[in-house]
Parts: C-alpha cells; structure tokens; sequence
C-alpha cells in the first residue's frame, strides 16, 4: 500500500493508458476493415493487395507505401474506374492518419468494391512499425 502512495500518479497513469487500451480495443472489435501496418503487409505479400494512397499530391510526394497508387479523395468518385481491373483484389486504402482513407471505402463501396481495408493509423501508423517508405514518383 505504501508502494501506490508513494507512487500514486505513475499507477494512475498505467490504469488510464491500460483504460484507452481496451476502450480502443472494444471500438475496433467490430470493424473488419482497419488493418494494422502488420497486417496490412501480410494483405499485400499474401493476396496481392492493391494500396491506394488518397493523399494530395504533396503529401504522396513527400513519401508513400511502396507501389502505392495514388488518387486523391477530391478525385476518387471521378477516378475510380481506373481500380476496375482491381476489384477482385482486396484494396487497402490509406492516408496520413486514416479519417480520408475510412471517407474513401464509402466512396468506393459506391462505385461496387467489395473487399476494402482502411490502413488504421494511416502512414503515421506504418511508419511508426518501422515498414518501408519510398518517395519515388509513378
């Protein structure tokens, strides 16, 4: 007991951080489609996954997941036919934090996708894992 005295704001914040844990853990438990990095390579070495960047220009240009292809959100409805010869394929969408990617899966359940993954975290996330990052141009 002397131990939690002394020590009150470090276990406080262990019991906070293990509380955001398992709430984060609870609100995803349903959601299929959020990829870690981890799993989002596996997708890609496994089954061949095609990964969309929905970043602006400036943004992909400043470094994107290796082979990704770029269309911006502002385009992708008007552009999403050039992912036609993809559909069968599982489609990872991804951006610099994941809030335009999840935007882009509605878009693109719209135009008939089926098999859509939202890159949880975004390349904020994929970096963070350590996974490569290319700043070529396409």
């Amino acid at each position: 007991m002397d131990f939690l005295q002394d020590n009150l704001i470090w276990a406080a914040l262990a019991a906070v951080s293990g509380g955001w844990l398992l709430f984060d853990f609870i609100r995803n438990q349903g959601n299929k489609s959020l990829l870690s990095p981890i799993e989002a390579t596996l997708l890609i070495n496994r089954e061949e996954a095609v990964v969309v960047d929905v970043r602006d220009q400036g943004e992909y240009s400043q470094g994107h997941i290796p082979n990704a292809r770029h269309l911006p959100l502002s385009e992708l409805a008007r552009r999403s036919n050039e992912l036609e010869k993809f559909k069968e394929r599982p489609i990872i969408l991804c951006c610099a934090s994941g809030a335009r990617s999840a935007s882009a899966i509605g878009t693109l359940k719209k135009a008939g996708f089926e098999k859509l993954y939202n890159l949880r975290g975004g390349l904020f996330e994929w970096e963070k894992a350590g996974q490569p990052i290319s700043r070529k141009r396409k």
